[in-house]
């Protein structure tokens, strides 16, 4: 049978990297969000799959506007007309309060949405398609609190906590495998952090929430594929494939900490004991950070619009960072920059002081140097541009110091120590 695996949508997310349609009134980037989404659904319908799997985290949060919630059910809805079994696993995104008050998709089994099963619970769901039966174990995203009471954590650290809670949630999973039919295949299909796993953006959406499992507790022999869902990256945790332990990541960038990362979902090829799966990378919107120092330019503006020009810009989600010294601000022209950035679809200018005290250290004075005052004063002024023009001044006072200095240690102090009788 043919599954398609999506997961980490966040329809709704990354408002501010975009700017409202005056045709449609809807920000950009939630029109880029259900773009991408669509192209998933458009795979599965011309695929003809036989299953959708989605990971969890629909949305940002578990109370999204109507009008976000509105695009994700069309998108699904297509699902339904085709006649498409879909499994939604609830994510931590998609709790309401971390697991108190359910869950934004479970409207979805409240109005009895006919092929679609909500996963808010660990359990095993026998589903049938166009090309036979599979099993799949739902692990929606799962908190402290679900597996163990405040009491019985109380005075623990938080490695034996996670010890517990690893040991307690693999005899809850022991039952649902000891349930299975051995002759159909099995998915287990899981939000949740692998202790194996490259992290990114949601690498602080569930600190202190969740806890890191083990990838021995998803590597059984039982299972053919195993979906996750929660980290953003895609990655294939094991590999030696028996079975494949897959994030397919997020469909859409939500943040610069993605900049680089492809983006798409997986599709799967499977029979009992038998699995290919392929990722599929989706032609998402480029973010581009732009960095250019200008401390050691004499022409700063020229040196900064030069940065620029080196990118293609047209409609990409831009982040120029631009490092410059104080007496540097007054040469830069904002009206210009705009003008550079235009093009791009949306973008942000961050200007950052280079302090003075933060250069590197110049090896002839050092503390290992022995060199004198007027010679070590000579070396400073030459690695210091910016106060050439005074240069001069500056070692003609320094001289003149020092002659004061030497007429005090010749005359001064020798007269004050014979009028003390020493």
């Amino acid at each position: 049978m043919k599954i398609l695996h999506l997961s980490d949508i966040h329809i709704g997310s990354g408002f501010c990297h975009g700017r409202v349609n005056s045709l449609t009134g809807l920000n950009t980037r939630l029109e880029d969000f259900v773009k991408t989404l669509s192209l998933c659904i458009d795979r599965a319908l011309n695929d003809h799959v036989d299953l959708v799997l989605f990971g969890g985290d629909a949305f940002p949060n578990a109370t999204p506007a109507p009008y976000v919630q509105e695009a994700f059910a069309h998108q699904f809805r297509r699902l339904v007309d085709a006649d498409i079994p879909t499994v939604l696993l609830v994510g931590n995104h998609d709790q309401h309060s971390q697991g108190l008050g359910g869950a934004s998709l479970n409207i979805y089994r409240t109005l009895a949405v006919p092929g679609f099963v909500v996963g808010d619970t660990l359990t095993t769901h026998r589903i049938s398609t166009r090309n036979g039966d599979i099993q799949i174990i739902t692990l929606p995203w799962l908190t402290r609190s679900t597996l163990m009471t405040r009491q019985e954590t109380q005075g623990s650290s938080l490695a034996e906590v996670n010890q517990l809670l690893t040991e307690r949630l693999q005899v809850v999973i022991e039952g649902e495998i000891r349930r299975l039919d051995s002759s159909i295949p099995t998915v287990l299909l899981a939000h949740l952090m692998a202790d194996n796993a490259t992290l990114g953006a949601e690498r602080l959406l569930a600190v202190g929430k969740g806890f890191t499992l083990p990838l021995s507790l998803l590597t059984r022999s039982c299972f053919d594929y195993v979906a996750l869902g929660h980290v953003h990256k895609h990655q294939n945790l094991n590999k030696s494939n028996d079975p494949p332990v897959i994030y397919p990541g997020s469909i859409e960038r939500v943040d610069f900490s993605e900049e680089k990362e492809d983006k798409g979902y997986v599709m799967i090829e499977l029979e009992k004991g038998k699995v290919n799966w392929e990722f599929c990378p989706l032609p998402v919107r480029i973010f581009r950070t732009i960095e250019v120092d200008l401390s050691k330019h004499d022409d700063p503006q020229a040196a900064l619009l030069t940065g620029i020009a080196k990118y293609d810009i047209q409609d990409n989600v831009v982040r120029l960072i631009y490092k410059l010294r104080s007496d540097q601000l007054d040469l830069i022209d904002n009206s210009s920059l705009h003008n550079a950035l235009k093009s791009a679809h949306s973008y942000t200018i961050q200007a950052e002081l280079v302090s003075q005290l933060a250069k590197p250290r110049i090896p002839e004075l050092s503390t290992s140097s022995s060199i004198d005052p007027m010679s070590a004063l000579k070396t400073y002024l030459n690695n210091r541009e910016d106060l050439k023009d005074i240069a001069p001044f500056m070692l003609e006072a320094a001289q003149n110091l020092l002659t004061d200095d030497q007429e005090i240690i010749n005359y001064k102090i020798p007269n004050f120590v014979n009028k003390s009788g020493i």
